[in-house]
């Protein structure tokens, strides 16, 4: 068992629509010791769920034009076990909170990575006996500055789907700027 409650080896179902982002999770969890499902619709999600129950369910709030949110509550009544994140570049306070109290938990902004969603994960519950003999190993790091700066430019840019020019615009630097800074890879912590 691994300390955030799920096993390695476990199954870890993603719902999405970003294909890149899908496609780097799979690899990243894949790599991790976890076996790899995706679910393009809410619907889909919930049909893969009924027949192979996951560890792991990493969802958008945003899927094909619905709402992820649902998917929670089916989740949480079908199988009270499995560990729910979302990870979603749409949320807002209020969502977060909403999110919050259905049960999720960890919620993250998009571009998470994957070992990042492990990581909350062993913070989200450290009371929960898999995590006991590492309770002092789960005070939480403050990102760094570099790190802080690379999630806000690749937030701003998911605003802007994509458009590097308009996004240089809203964060107030040269195109040419944000084009050097995203060639680098992210920040570690």
């Amino acid at each position: 068992m691994e300390r955030s409650g799920v096993r390695r080896g476990g199954v870890v179902l993603l719902v999405d629509t970003d294909d890149p982002w899908l496609r780097a999770c799979q690899g990243a969890f894949r790599g991790l010791g976890y076996t790899v499902h995706i679910a393009m619709t809410v619907d889909g999600a919930r049909v893969f769920a009924s027949e192979h129950p996951p560890d792991l369910v990493i969802a958008e709030v945003r899927i094909s034009g619905e709402s992820g949110v649902p998917l929670i509550d089916a989740l949480r009544r079908s199988h009270p076990g499995c560990a729910i994140a979302i990870v979603s570049a749409y949320l807002s306070t209020a969502l977060t909170a909403a999110i919050v109290r259905k049960g999720v938990s960890a919620v993250l902004f998009k571009p998470a990575h994957p070992s990042e969603v492990v990581r909350q994960l062993r913070h989200s519950n450290p009371a929960h006996p898999a995590n006991l003999d590492n309770a002092a190993a789960t005070d939480w790091e403050t990102p760094t500055l570099a790190r802080a700066e690379w999630e806000h430019i690749n937030r701003v840019l998911l605003d802007c789907n994509g458009n590097v020019s308009e996004a240089a615009r809203r964060l107030g630097i040269l195109r040419q700027s944000l084009q050097r800074r995203l060639r680098k890879h992210a920040p570690t912590r």
